[in-house]
């Protein structure tokens, strides 16, 4: 069957057809249907199973992820998937190391914060993740790095800054300043605290609480996915990323964050609070966009103007509270 593709590049269609008849080579079941979700990421159904296979750069780096999903099961986690072995043997295809994942079959209606329900939904599945890994997080200090959220937002600044010919094409001047006066303050306030963000007791952190890393299965069972860039950490970490990923849909509201039960002692911490007034969003997608040269497109441009400038006011005026609580 040949490969059924999203992706019209000159040349992948090709590639893919070549990627297919590997996979078909070394699989135990025939393929019946192959389709591109991502990069590197394909769902597979053969006559018996349905699968999703995923590329990894290195090894090592599927070893990882085998090796902590089977962890994560073993010491209580279930609500995630597990990678399986259909194949006859260890699947590598140009340069690239494949891993088979099962099949987790989404509910029609998919995870999204647009709710304060679906919130407090990935809240406690956020918690329950750490509670578990917080057993066996010494097992893996030498195997993934420890978070380093001022080190990380350092580097993203010092990025935007030098892609700021580039930004003034885009954003207002007086927008430009203000966000990285933002970010200043945030760092500074940051640096000064650090060492809330260094207590133990550590967990490992799922490092991208992203709507899209939180799957619904059909029987509406929430689950957690995508632990490619886990760390060992305090849990802050991981609920800070979550704070920042929400708050756009809470209209940046101080209030309504602090309704969610989790936050509410992290609200009270001034560490907290200078990192929750840090660009982040804003600065991680400019700098993508800019790094994979997508700036000159406005169909890639929009959702990240709109990023910048639609909740502009509302930023403000959370950065202004947090400024008075510190």
């Amino acid at each position: 069957m040949r490969a059924m593709t999203k992706i019209n590049k000159k040349g992948d269609d090709a590639y893919l057809d070549r990627l297919l008849s590997y996979f078909q080579s070394k699989f135990n079941e025939k393929i019946k249907q192959f389709v591109p979700i991502r990069k590197k990421v394909f769902y597979v159904k053969t006559r018996k199973n349905t699968y999703i296979i995923k590329g990894y750069r290195s090894n090592k780096k599927l070893k990882l992820q085998e090796t902590f999903t089977t962890t994560l099961k073993n010491e209580g986690f279930s609500k995630t998937y597990q990678f399986v072995h259909p194949a006859k043997e260890a699947l590598f295809f140009e340069g690239t190391h494949y891993g088979v994942i099962e099949y987790l079959e989404p509910h029609k209606t998919s995870f999204s914060y647009y709710t304060k329900e679906n919130i407090s939904e990935g809240l406690k599945l956020l918690e329950e993740f750490h509670k578990v890994t917080a057993t066996f997080e010494t097992r893996y200090r030498i195997l993934i790095p420890k978070g380093d959220i001022f080190g990380k937002w350092q580097e993203r600044s010092a990025i935007f800054i030098n892609n700021l010919p580039v930004l003034e094409n885009f954003i207002n001047p007086t927008i430009l300043t203000e966000l990285l006066d933002w970010a200043k303050w945030s760092l500074d306030g940051i640096k000064t605290n650090s060492r809330f963000f260094e207590k133990e007791p550590f967990v490992i952190l799922h490092g991208d609480v992203a709507h899209h890393n939180f799957l619904r299965e059909v029987s509406g069972t929430l689950h957690l996915i995508d632990f490619d860039l886990i760390q060992i950490g305090p849990n802050v970490l991981d609920y800070l990323q979550y704070a920042n990923r929400i708050l756009p849909y809470l209209d940046w509201s101080f209030e309504q964050l602090a309704e969610f039960e989790p936050m509410q002692k992290f609200l009270q911490e001034k560490a907290f609070l200078y990192a929750l007034a840090y660009p982040s969003d804003i600065f991680r997608e400019w700098n993508r966009l800019i790094r994979e040269n997508l700036h000159a497109r406005p169909s890639k441009t929009k959702y990240v103007m709109e990023l910048t400038m639609n909740q502009f006011f509302l930023r403000k005026e959370f950065f202004n509270h947090l400024q008075k609580m510190v």
